[in-house]
């Protein structure tokens, strides 16, 4: 049938994700980094997405499209809490621009240094526009729970993704490739612990900076299991 549909440009979109977290219907996702329709009848025509889009990339157009099905969109919506549906994977930055570390001596909660979300390495988007100019931490998982003092001490004023070598399948360096190669990235800092199948993660980087050649200062904190840091180099 002819109706109205979004259109998206992908040209514009930079993969933020946020229309994906505005579709309620689920009609939006990020693949390959950039946002695509991925069923015309998941999508109803009313456009909620439009206006979250930052660069524009988002319109509508008349064309042959398959009808809105709400009763399926509700069956998906019912299936969400699988990990191919998780909205914890919606690209966020976190504004923190101006606030200081602060302790609360009621509650002793240490301020959270976390900029934007998601931080996992295979979840984020290598176009998303938090890593535009960005000062880059690639932290192992565990370094956060082993130093007492992440937040504050690494984690200030950079962007941060996380991931264990030896968990994970696959290497991380297409991907850290693709995002040093793709933003105006002015440093990278490598927290690992100090155990060795954690080296993955600095080689990785490592292997992703000569692939991009680019001459970016990098730095490697090697972090001790009872938490101290052994290595700053």
């Amino acid at each position: 049938m002819l109706r109205r549909i979004i259109k998206i440009d992908e040209a514009k979109c930079d993969g933020c994700g946020r229309c994906v977290a505005a579709c309620h219907e689920g009609a939006i996702g990020i693949v390959s980094g950039k946002a695509k329709l991925l069923r015309d009848d998941y999508c109803d025509g009313l456009g909620d997405c439009l206006p979250t889009c930052p660069l524009s990339a988002i319109s509508f157009e008349e064309r042959e499209a398959a009808p809105y099905n709400e009763a399926e969109v509700n069956m998906s919506k019912q299936q969400q809490e699988l990990p191919c549906g998780c909205p914890g994977t919606h690209a966020k930055p976190i504004h923190r621009e101006g606030v200081e570390p602060q302790i609360n001596s009621a509650s002793c909660q240490v301020a959270s240094q976390l900029k934007q979300w998601p931080v996992q390495i295979k979840l984020v988007s290598a176009n998303a526009a938090y890593f535009r100019d960005a000062d880059l931490l690639v932290s192992a998982d565990c370094a956060a729970y082993a130093y007492g003092n992440f937040h504050n001490d690494f984690m200030r004023g950079k962007i941060t993704i996380i991931g264990c070598p030896k968990l994970d399948d696959g290497d991380y360096c297409e991907k850290l490739t693709a995002i040093i190669r793709d933003n105006n990235i002015r440093s990278v800092t490598v927290a690992r612990m100090e155990v060795p199948c954690c080296g993955g993660i600095e080689n990785a980087v490592r292997a992703a900076l000569q692939n991009c050649g680019k001459a970016i200062p990098c730095q490697v904190i090697v972090i001790g299991t009872e938490g101290g840091v052994r290595c700053d180099k």
